[in-house]
């Protein structure tokens, strides 16, 4: 009960006109800026945060929430009408996303994308409510060891998968790990892979500049030549009837949004994780779980649901180590994390004693967010479909740009957009020898992740492997892991049993 009445104290002060005009507009804000490829919610708080300080520290994070949540909402909307992830916690959607656009799906891929959006934030923050405290000591107990396994199992999801060819997926996570060291050593200090000192290299390479290279301009290079005659792009509508059976399917995949906003939610809270692991973890395991996963990377309405229930969820669940431990989720919430220090307000268990209408204000306007988010995405649908009836010449053309502007505006460094011309030609020529571009994606982004937590671990127990084993929780996952590895060759040797008993009764 003391929770409920703290809980309505918040929503007295979040649905106040001010904050509840704040919340719109953040929402909005953030919905074009995660639409926009290279922005993000990342360069959208930092941008807004010299801005805060004309508003009371209650209105002021309600306003970056706000664009938080409706930037991870926005990054849908590119990789859905360009195949350009609008942020590295999209990319996973433009798996299928893309696809189910190119077949004329794209109001329904957006509907997905929306509800699931909707569907995980409203989940992950009920759980947040009820269950910050316990949750808060599960973070604190989830050390390197575990880390390293749960990147494991990330890793193995892919290769146990069917229908992509098991070596192909290894090589390009193998290539994946490969960037993901270049730059400066963890421990060292040292240069790594820095290719002849060229000084861009030093800060290693961004996910970003990947991601817009081979699915930007690799999509853009696979279109012209697919393309004879360049076609106008398939044209879309969206009607309340499209919305209410976007809707009706949606009621369908309440088990796949269940264990994305799950899954996303408890891997947001841990330290250093955030929304894009969570995003490619759902993914994979939806492609598990699914009765076809052939069809995913072909336009399964689940590849959209499974990461944008999780994405949105990570969002939530990386708030709470911010607001009990004082240790930042993602980059987002370390934005967050400086704006309440420049506030005078001191993150951690006592911020709940000493601040409640400030917390609770917090927990309360991401409902208010959340159900804004929703509806003026879905007011906003026929927006975006419209823009796939402009000419297919103006389309690409758009795109290349936004690629180019995207690659250059977080680090505003050219050498960024020769890498990300480098990755689109590599992007194209990995498209066509029918090499999956999304383990090498995950692998980069999880790279540095799994680096960390493996080298703090043998350093923690001065070289010993057994660690990995004998921490309960790590050992699970190591298990599932192994499991997921071994399911190919399982798979193999059932269908060379069968064909062997077969031959003799030929």
């Amino acid at each position: 009960m003391d929770v409920l009445a703290l809980l309505a104290d918040g929503f007295a002060t979040s649905l106040s006109p001010v904050n509840l005009m704040i919340v719109i507009i953040g929402v909005t804000a953030g919905l074009f800026i995660g639409a926009m490829p290279g922005l993000g919610s990342v360069n959208g708080v930092a941008i807004v945060l010299p801005l805060t300080f004309i508003v009371p520290p209650s209105s002021a994070i309600i306003l970056l929430a706000a664009i938080y949540y409706g930037a991870m909402y926005g990054g849908a909307v590119s990789s859905v009408l360009l195949g350009i992830p609008g942020a590295s916690t999209a990319v996973a959607t433009t798996f299928d996303g893309r696809p189910m656009a190119q077949q004329g799906k794209a109001g329904l891929a957006l509907i997905a994308a929306a509800v699931a959006s909707f569907v995980g934030g409203t989940i992950s923050v009920v759980l947040f409510t009820l269950f910050a405290a316990p949750l808060a000591d599960l973070a604190l107990a989830f050390g390197p060891a575990e880390e390293f396994a749960l990147v494991l199992l990330a890793f193995t999801t892919f290769v146990g998968l069917g229908g992509d060819d098991i070596l192909k997926t290894i090589v390009m996570i193998c290539l994946g790990l490969v960037l993901s060291t270049v730059g400066l050593d963890l421990i060292s200090g040292q240069p790594r892979l820095i290719f002849g000192d060229m000084p861009g290299f030093y800060s290693g390479i961004s996910f970003l500049v990947l991601a817009i290279g081979v699915y930007g301009v690799g999509e853009v290079l696979h279109t012209i030549e697919t393309s004879k005659s360049a076609p106008a792009v398939t044209p879309a509508r969206l009607t309340f009837r499209e919305l209410a059976d976007g809707l009706r399917r949606m009621n369908r995949l309440w088990k796949t949004m269940s264990i994305g906003s799950f899954l996303g939610f408890f891997v947001g809270m841990l330290p250093a994780a955030g929304a894009t692991p969570a995003s490619l973890m759902a993914y994979g395991i939806a492609k598990t779980t699914s009765r076809e996963p052939e069809s995913f990377g072909k336009g399964n309405i689940e590849g959209v649901a499974a990461p944008e229930t999780a994405n949105n969820a990570a969002s939530t669940g990386s708030l709470l180590p911010m607001l009990t431990l004082g240790i930042p989720g993602s980059p987002t919430t370390a934005l967050l994390l400086g704006g309440m220090v420049m506030w005078g307000l001191v993150p951690g268990p006592m911020l709940f004693i000493e601040q409640p209408d400030f917390v609770w204000g917090l927990i309360s306007s991401l409902y208010t967010a959340n159900f804004a988010a929703v509806a003026i995405n879905l007011a906003l649908i026929p927006l975006f479909v419209w823009a796939l009836r402009m000419p297919f010449t103006v389309l690409c053309a758009m795109v290349l740009v936004l690629c180019i502007v995207g690659g250059f505006a977080p680090s505003q460094k050219m050498h960024d957009v020769w890498l990300i011309a480098g990755f689109g030609i590599a992007g194209y020529l990995l498209r066509k020898a029918d090499y999956p571009l999304a383990p090498l994606v995950l692998a980069l982004v999880l790279g540095p992740l799994m680096e960390k937590s493996f080298r703090q671990t043998l350093i923690a127990e001065q070289g010993d492997m057994m660690a990995f084993v004998e921490r309960p929780l790590s050992a699970t996952f190591i298990a599932i892991a192994v499991l997921f590895f071994l399911l190919p060759l399982i798979k193999v040797w059932r269908a060379r049993s069968g064909k062997a008993a077969i031959s003799p009764a030929e």
